[in-house]
C-alpha cells in the first residue's frame, strides 16, 4: 500500500485556516526522532511557525541533529544556480554542514555514516526542473542503500495541487533537471513526490511522509497562513514561483530570463529585441491572466551582463487563470518569428538545454515547424491525462 509509510501526528490546530506543516507535526510529537542521530536536509525555507529555523527548533525539542545537508543554492540559500557551497562547520550550532547538490546516491552514502535517520524539510515550488526534488530522490536512494529511515516533512505546493501542465519527461532526456516521468507542473507536494519516486528508484527507502494538517489541493499559499521564504536566490516572490514552470524554459534560449535583475522570470529580453514589438505580439494572443509591458533592463550577472536589454515584463493579473507553460512557450515562439536570424537555442555540451528542461525534443522541433504555442500545448493532453491517473495513487490531500 502506498500510504503505509505515511505518519499521522496529533496536533492541536487553533486556526482551521492555517496549515500545519510536517515540521510542526514533528515538533509537537518528536518521539519518533528522539534518541537518534538525525541528519537534516534543509535550507532557509525549513522554518517553524514562530519563524525559527527547523534546525534550531528541533534542537530545542531535544532532537539530536548531528549533521545538516543542503540542496542546490546551499543550506543558507546564498549560492547562485549551479554553484556549490561545499562543507563547513556552522559557527552557531557547531554542527557540520554538507552539500548534496549534484551528488549521486553512491556519493551520498558515505556522508550518511554518522547519522541514524534522515529528515528532509524543504519548500519546493512545484516545477519538474527545480532541483530540490532530485536532491530528495538521491538522498532517499542513499538512505535505502544505507538501510536508514527517511522522513519527509511535508509542505504545501505553493502554486497549488490541482493543475498539471507541460510535457511529461521522456526516456532518454533524464538529467540533473529531470529524473522521473512527471510533467513540468506536477501539482504534487514533496511528500507525494517522495512516494512516487520511491516506487521508481532501485534502492527503495524506508520512507515516512509526515503529512500536513489543513492543506487542500485548491488552497493558495496566501491562504495557508505560512510565511513565504525565498526558496532560492532567483525565486524571490510567490509570483516568481507562479511563473517559473513555463518561464524557466527561457533558460534554453539566448533570451535573458531576468537573472541578474530584481525580477527574474518576469523580465525577459535580449539586446536584439524591440520591446514594443514583442509586447504587442504577445498581448494580441490574449493569454489568460497576464499582460506584457515593454521593458528594458541591464543584468548585473548571467546572460548579457552589463548590457542594455530590450524585452517585456510579465504582469500576472490572475494567478488562477495564468498558464505559465503556455506563456513561456508563446514568448519563445513569438521571439523566434520576430527575430529569426538572432533568436537561438543554447546548448549544454552536445545537447540542447531546452530539450533537457522540457524533457523532450518535441517542443523545440514543433516551434521549428512554425506551430503556435496553443497548438503545441494541445499535443500533451493524452500524456497529461495518463499522468493524472498515475498520480492518483500517491495523492495525500483532498
Amino acid at each position: 500500500m502506498v500510504l503505509a509509510g505515511v505518519l499521522f501526528f496529533c496536533f492541536s490546530d487553533k486556526n482551521d485556516k492555517t496549515v500545519v506543516t510536517g515540521l510542526e507535526q514533528v515538533l509537537a510529537d518528536p518521539e519518533k526522532l528522539q534518541g537518534k542521530r538525525v541528519g537534516l536536509i534543509t535550507n532557509p525555507t525549513g522554518i517553524a511557525s514562530d519563524y525559527r529555523h527547523g534546525l534550531d527548533a528541533l534542537l530545542a525539542r531535544g532532537i539530536r541533529v548531528t549533521k545538516v545537508f543542503g540542496p542546490e543554492h546551499g543550506i543558507r540559500g546564498t549560492e547562485q544556480a549551479g554553484e556549490k557551497p561545499g562543507s563547513m562547520v556552522d559557527p552557531k550550532t557547531k554542527i557540520g554542514f554538507e552539500d548534496l547538490y549534484g551528488k549521486t546516491p553512491e556519493e551520498i552514502v558515505p556522508l550518511f555514516r554518522e547519522v541514524d535517520v534522515l529528515v528532509f524539510d524543504l519548500q519546493d515550488i512545484g516545477t519538474r526542473y527545480y532541483t530540490y526534488i532530485y536532491t530528495m530522490a538521491n538522498a532517499m536512494e542513499a538512505a535505502g542503500i544505507s538501510h536508514k529511515p527517511f522522513y519527509v516533512l511535508d509542505r504545501p505546493n505553493p502554486i497549488g495541487g490541482k493543475r498539471v501542465e507541460g510535457p511529461v519527461l521522456k526516456k532518454g532526456y533524464e538529467s540533473s533537471v529531470g529524473r522521473f516521468p512527471i510533467p513540468l507542473r506536477h501539482g504534487m507536494t514533496v511528500g507525494e513526490l517522495a512516494l512516487l519516486f520511491n516506487d521508481q528508484i532501485k534502492n527503495k527507502a524506508d520512507l515516512h511522509v509526515v503529512r500536513m494538517k489543513g492543506w487542500t489541493r485548491d488552497k493558495t499559499y496566501e491562504e495557508t497562513g505560512l510565511p513565504w521564504i525565498m526558496p532560492s536566490p532567483n525565486i524571490p516572490t510567490l509570483l516568481t514561483a507562479c511563473a517559473y514552470p513555463g518561464l524557466g524554459l527561457i533558460e534554453g534560449t539566448n533570451l535573458s530570463e531576468g537573472r541578474g535583475t530584481t525580477r527574474p522570470f518576469e523580465l525577459i529580453g535580449a539586446p536584439y529585441i524591440r520591446g514594443w514589438e514583442l509586447a504587442a505580439a504577445l498581448n494580441q494572443e490574449g493569454l489568460p491572466g497576464v499582460f506584457f509591458r515593454e521593458a528594458y533592463f541591464t543584468p548585473v550577472f548571467s546572460k548579457y551582463e552589463g548590457e542594455t536589454v530590450g524585452g517585456v515584463q510579465l504582469h500576472i493579473t490572475d494567478c488562477d487563470r495564468f498558464d505559465p507553460v503556455l506563456t513561456g512557450i508563446a514568448i519563445i515562439e513569438k521571439t523566434g518569428k520576430l527575430y529569426p536570424g538572432k533568436f537561438a537555442w543554447v546548448k549544454s555540451g552536445e545537447r540542447y538545454w531546452i530539450d533537457l528542461l522540457a524533457g523532450t525534443d518535441q517542443l523545440r522541433l514543433l516551434i521549428g515547424e512554425g506551430k503556435s504555442a496553443k497548438e503545441i500545448v494541445r499535443q500533451w493532453n493524452d500524456e497529461l491525462n495518463k499522468f493524472k491517473e498515475i498520480r492518483k495513487r500517491y495523492l495525500l490531500y483532498k
